[in-house]
């Protein structure tokens, strides 16, 4: 007999994100390269929006968001790392359409 599967159903505020891997080296806009091994001091992330809580006001599954990576829970579905925060945590929203954005885009 198969096992029954279980669809994630996030709860209250909280939301699930899929991290975005980086490069293993990134470049600067001047064209230094700056390695893997360095470590950026309070950098910012970009991720997807995978699920969110009945709670969740400002964001919807298929939105990127901006976050702050350390110190977020993470959990491992099928071999993929998602990481589980509050929306309270979420420092920026990018979505294709914004009633009072920065007038940057991704």
């Amino acid at each position: 007999m198969a096992d029954p599967k279980f669809e994630i159903q996030m709860l209250h505020d909280r939301v699930m994100i899929k991290t975005v891997g980086e490069a293993e080296e990134r470049r600067s806009t001047s064209g230094i390269v700056i390695p893997a091994t360095v470590k950026m001091a309070n950098r910012l992330a970009w991720g997807e929006v995978c699920g969110v809580g009945v709670n969740a006001r400002s964001v919807k599954v298929g939105d990127k968001v901006l976050f702050n990576p350390e110190e977020q829970y993470e959990v491992e579905v099928h071999g993929q790392l998602y990481l589980v925060m509050r929306e309270r945590d979420l420092h920026a929203v990018a979505t294709p359409q914004t009633d009072h954005g920065t007038g940057l885009y991704l």
